[in-house]
């Protein structure tokens, strides 16, 4: 593979997966150039690195929220990480915003139905992927501490 072509697919894999640039080339190299395959071993990667940091403490954090466009349903949700700086990340917040709308159209009851939802912007994962691979795009650990629907 031509090297030009290596760079476009390392470019929209790491824009994808938020993987580092290596890490791209070397999953993409193994793959003989198969994006499909490159995005798997990556997310597959990203697991690994997560269950890792499982142990550390989480003591920073975004309070997301959001309101339904009739005004009579709306959500807050605590997500927590490791540093201030993550929190301030706008991806992080975006993030937190998502699952903000996963819990409005979703209505889970507990914390273990949300993780186990199949997610409304992709439904071939989960929501507990979703949070592995941010875990893993960020480099640290995050979980959904305590969420909240309100509904009139």
């Amino acid at each position: 593979m031509d090297s030009k072509k290596i760079i476009e697919l390392v470019k929209q894999l790491r824009g994808e997966t938020g993987a580092g640039i290596m890490e791209c080339k070397k999953t993409l190299e193994q793959s003989g150039g198969n994006l499909a395959k490159a995005r798997k071993e990556i997310a597959k990667m990203g697991f690994t690195k997560a269950a890792k940091k499982a142990d550390r403490e989480t003591s920073q954090g975004y309070i997301a929220t959001y309101t339904h466009a009739n005004g009579k349903t709306g959500v807050i949700v605590e997500i927590l990480c490791e540093s201030d700086f993550v929190a301030k990340n706008e991806e992080f917040r975006l993030f937190a915003k998502n699952l903000c709308l996963q819990i409005t159209a979703m209505n889970p009851k507990n914390l273990k139905e949300l993780l186990s939802q199949e997610y409304i912007r992709d439904p071939e994962k989960m929501v507990g992927d979703l949070v592995k691979e941010t875990i893993a795009k960020f480099g640290e650990n995050i979980r959904i501490g305590r969420f909240e629907r309100y509904e009139i």
